[in-house]
């Protein structure tokens, strides 16, 4: 069962206190570690900070063996009732530079909070003044970072890490979603409206659509994730562009295949023609955001594939 803070001796409080410092240092180390290839300059403040926090285990483990003796005991946040519980790294999906120097802060904070109420369950004289020292020193140690981050996080260097960023998130993300998007969007314009002119029954093209679709969805994710494997194109796990390229592939086809829904023949093609305009336009937009792509060229390209698609669906359904 977890014990509760006020019922540890000065010698279990030590040893806490190790524990945390020791936990914290490598926590900053993974984060260096985790930020080297795409922040190297935030990764070099959080290898600064690791070491800080290995000195401060050095100077308690020192103290501990002139009072306690060699054994140092295993006591742990979680041993500890209503102590927060560090998340280790590898719990998070994805690690922001700011997200990670937003934890460490944090972090500073609560080791602070620690050492202060650390002092008040102890009477040892050398004792607390180490504890003092240290919660002094977190406090210098978070100003330690803010004056790191100026330093070495000049806003040259975080410009170009924000650039990076942003060209990971293209390459992971946008591009096989755009890729997806175009591919449902046009090439499923063909059957659908082929369906619907052939027929005249809007539960027939929406049941080609949706086939079409999804069976686009499926293809374009399996070809996108087996493709690359991300390693040397640096465009990210082959598993996530492949879900992003077929969710999005999926998606486009059903965006102008779910007006088929409605029973009347003209109103369906009507609002499934103007959610084709929606979809081709949301298209332009991305590659002109994204891509830097000019409006006008995205536009008309986009437009123009569109169209020759959508008509070549109405002329084959009306043959």
């Amino acid at each position: 069962m977890a014990r509760k803070f006020d019922d540890l001796s000065e010698r279990e409080m030590l040893a806490l206190a190790i524990a945390n410092e020791e936990e914290d240092g490598r926590i900053f180390a993974d984060f260096a570690e985790n930020l080297s290839d795409s922040y190297p300059s935030s990764a070099k403040m959080f290898s600064e900070m690791a070491d800080e926090e290995n000195d401060h285990r050095r100077q308690l483990i020192d103290l501990f063996v002139v009072k306690f003796g060699e054994h140092i005991p295993l006591i742990r946040r979680q041993d500890i009732k209503g102590y927060i519980v560090r998340r280790p790294i590898w719990q998070f999906r994805t690690l922001s530079a700011d997200a990670a120097r937003a934890r460490a802060a944090e972090m500073e904070r609560d080791a602070e909070r620690f050492y202060r109420l650390a002092i008040e369950r102890t009477s040892d004289a050398a004792i607390r003044k180490l504890l003092g020292d240290l919660a002094e020193a977190e406090v210098k140690h978070e100003q330690l970072a803010a004056h790191l981050e100026e330093t070495i996080l000049t806003p040259e260097v975080r410009q170009g890490e924000d650039e990076r960023a942003r060209q990971r998130f293209i390459l992971h993300v946008i591009q096989p979603g755009l890729v997806g998007l175009m591919d449902g969007s046009v090439s499923t314009l063909a059957p659908v409206f082929a369906a619907a002119f052939a027929t005249h029954l809007p539960w027939n093209a929406f049941l080609v659509g949706m086939a079409a679709s999804i069976g686009a969805g499926i293809s374009m994710g399996f070809a996108e994730a087996l493709a690359d494997d991300g390693k040397l194109s640096g465009r990210g796990a082959p598993l996530v562009r492949g879900l992003v390229c077929g969710l999005m592939t999926t998606a486009g086809g059903i965006g102008h295949t779910l007006p088929y829904l409605i029973p009347n023949f003209v109103t369906a093609t009507v609002l499934a023609c103007i959610v084709v305009v929606i979809e081709l336009a949301t298209i332009s937009w991305i590659q002109w955001r994204f891509m830097d792509t000019p409006p006008l060229s995205a536009a008309a390209k986009v437009m123009l594939g569109g169209g020759l698609v959508l008509a070549a669906g109405i002329l084959i359904g009306n043959s």
